[in-house]
């Protein structure tokens, strides 16, 4: 049951991924093409920079829990160096718990942001005025998959075996 979670939830993040990845390529094109209006056609841009804007960033949390997936999130890693088996396992717990409420707090926030978004029609203040919904959406859908992503993270390593004993990496050397 717990393979069957992970490995839907590492899907749904893999899936998202593509998505992250689609935007920034996105992004990249409406630049390119900003740059071409402006400076060689000399037109006027109106939408180019909010849909940047936008899209990078939705690109960036929607990709955040395939990056979570993969454990390429940034770390303290000394601290893993120099701790045993047993307190390194404890500390991914504890961390996996910690970024578990941080992202449920955002879920919640973002959520309400959306929604509020959404009931009261609210438009961006540019000339293109879009609706401000879409671009909020990004947030609450990313926050609910690092949470589950954090779920599947420390389940799997509350079912995994514990270290039995607390062993530094210096002891095990010599």
């Amino acid at each position: 049951m717990l393979k069957a979670y992970s490995q839907a939830v590492g899907n749904v993040s893999r899936g998202l991924a593509a998505v992250a990845t689609a935007l920034l390529i996105a992004a990249m094109l409406v630049v390119c093409q900003m740059i071409l209006q402006r400076y060689v056609f000399r037109q006027a841009t109106i939408w180019q920079t909010d849909f940047v804007v936008f899209s990078a960033t939705a690109a960036m949390f929607l990709g955040a829990p395939y990056v979570l997936l993969k454990g390429g999130h940034v770390g303290i890693d000394v601290v893993e160096m120099v701790v045993g088996d047993r307190t390194r396992y404890v500390l991914r717990i504890v961390a996996g718990l910690l970024g578990l409420l941080f992202c449920v707090v955002m879920l919640i926030a973002t959520w309400i942001q959306f929604h509020d978004a959404w009931a009261g029609n609210w438009k961006h203040s540019s000339v293109w005025a879009p609706p401000l919904w879409v671009p909020l959406a990004a947030l609450p859908v990313s926050f609910a998959m690092l949470c589950l992503q954090y779920i599947a993270q420390i389940l799997t390593l509350l079912t995994a075996p514990a270290p039995r004993a607390d062993h530094h990496p210096q002891e095990i050397i010599q």
